[in-house]
């Protein structure tokens, strides 16, 4: 097993990992769901804890960072350490009506508009572990990655709902795309932080993606521990 060259692991890895993208939610992510958690990696401020479940197994909480140049790195390097099963508990923007502000999402699929998972060979459209996905009990709708969070191309979002996205991220299509080069399981449950469709956009609250952050560790650590 190689030595990893960004992570610098202070404690075991589980071979089950939550990934945020935000380091903030992987400390209270951790907190909420670990029983003493330990600090696994605090390198290049990506913040990663391991530590005992509620069902007596370890879980560890491991932030990736924006975007998935930076999330290609922290998810090879955790599969090469030991991860087996990864779901990704992230934000994304409404980009098609019907959504509600802090609702969580199961991405059904996610389309490869990025550059990480386009030099990692994604085909097209990537699905996840379909028992995992399943086991995520929450409403599943169609995700789109992309690079840019800040995009001038106001004709992106247009042709993203054209193609079937209903929601946008920037980590999930690289997280499917390794983990079916790397032979793992992975799913991706995102919260819905912004609605854009139409010409009223809405950010949700502070208080309320905290909430919202919590919940999502809630409920992919069920959906890993019943999977």
């Amino acid at each position: 097993m190689p030595d990893p060259v960004h992570l610098r692991p202070a404690a075991p890895l589980a071979e089950r990992v939550l990934l945020p993208g935000d380091p903030h939610r992987a400390l209270l992510v951790a907190q909420e769901l670990l029983a003493q958690p330990q600090m696994f990696n605090h390198a290049r401020a990506l913040w990663g804890y391991s530590g005992t479940a509620a069902d007596g197994q370890p879980l560890s909480v491991q932030s990736t960072g924006m975007g998935g140049p930076s999330a290609a790195i922290v998810i090879e390097e955790l599969i090469d350490l030991g991860a087996r099963v990864l779901v990704r508990i992230g934000t994304c923007g409404a980009l098609v009506g019907g959504f509600d502000l802090g609702e969580l999402v199961s991405a059904r699929e996610v389309i490869p508009a990025d550059g990480a998972s386009a030099a990692l060979g994604a085909p097209g459209a990537l699905r996840p572990d379909p028992a995992l996905a399943d086991a995520l009990h929450a409403r599943e709708a169609t995700a789109v990655s992309t690079d840019l969070f800040y995009d001038a191309r106001e004709e992106m979002e247009a042709r993203w709902v054209g193609q079937g996205a209903e929601v946008v991220e920037m980590e999930a299509a690289t997280l499917l795309a390794i983990a079916e080069k790397r032979g793992v399981r992975a799913a991706v449950l995102l919260a819905v932080s912004d609605l854009l469709a139409g010409d009223d956009r809405t950010r949700i609250r502070p208080d309320e993606l905290e909430a919202a952050g919590l919940e999502l560790g809630k409920t992919a650590y069920a959906a890993v521990k019943d999977s």
